[in-house]
């Protein structure tokens, strides 16, 4: 599956403000300079798939994991000591 994929910014929908309006997310390869844009869906079906992604501040790395509603697309959020946390939102925009 590769190396863990650091997000480093998120594309939200026109007026969106919520996880479930991340649309794309901006990615970089642990350790290396490789870096890259996924749809939503294309980096839920790898994390799925066994790829790991996170968030990190400089300060803590949290973990990206896979949200799945009772309605609507699953989508991607951070989780920290057994909580979902808000790390994502908190990324520059592209």
């Amino acid at each position: 599956m590769g190396m863990s994929r650091n997000i480093t910014a998120i594309r939200l929908s026109a007026g969106g403000t919520r996880h479930e309006h991340i649309t794309a997310v901006r990615w970089q390869v642990a350790g290396t300079y490789q870096t890259g844009d996924s749809t939503t869906a294309d980096m839920v079906h790898w994390i799925e798939a066994g790829g790991s992604a996170y968030v990190s501040n400089g300060h803590r790395t949290v973990s990206v994991g896979v949200v799945e509603p009772n309605i609507g697309a699953k989508y991607l959020r951070t989780h920290a000591d057994g909580v979902w946390t808000d790390n994502l939102l908190a990324l520059p925009r592209f």
